[in-house]
């Protein structure tokens, strides 16, 4: 029998660490460099630490220019978004407003249009009415008339024997 370890052939592999280095270890590794720079320098202490003043004040004028453009780039940036952002604000406001004014315009047109709709139906049904009794005064009346005629008639054919 083989064992399994036999078979196995020995890959390359990757080792990936949960953490890195970072800004930490370069700020270490920055700073062991300058100290052997200065070490190893050819120019005399007092020379070097003279030439290390000079570019750390160029150094700190050139972050500190930088941080204040930064600094008004971003509040100038920062001052433009909250412009735009007021002027949005305001123009929903405004369209906002503008649509509650056409909302209650059309609702009290609406109710107008259905007070005078009703004011409408209630004159026809009202004409309607009138109209019904005229026509009902008129047929009971030519009934009572056609009703009076004939007993009228009758009475006569009563009276006439040799009538029809």
């Amino acid at each position: 029998m083989r064992r399994h370890d036999e078979y196995e052939v020995e890959q390359p592999y990757v080792v990936i660490e949960r953490r890195s280095a970072g800004v930490g270890s370069f700020l270490i590794g920055l700073a062991l460099g300058a100290g052997l720079a200065l070490l190893l320098a050819p120019a005399s202490g007092e020379e070097t630490r003279q030439a290390v003043r000079r570019r750390a004040r160029r150094v700190g004028r050139v972050a500190r220019n930088a941080a204040e453009e930064l600094s008004g780039s971003v509040g100038d940036r920062y001052e433009e978004a909250k412009r735009r952002v007021e002027e949005t604000i305001e123009a929903a406001r405004h369209a906002l407003e503008l649509k509650r004014r056409q909302a209650g315009e059309a609702i009290r047109a609406g109710r107008e249009a259905a007070q005078q709709a009703r004011l409408d139906l209630e004159a026809r049904i009202a004409e309607t009415k009138a109209a019904y009794r005229a026509g009902a005064d008129t047929a009971r009346a030519t009934r009572r008339t056609t009703a009076t005629a004939g007993d009228d008639q009758q009475d006569e054919t009563d009276r006439d024997p040799n009538a029809e």
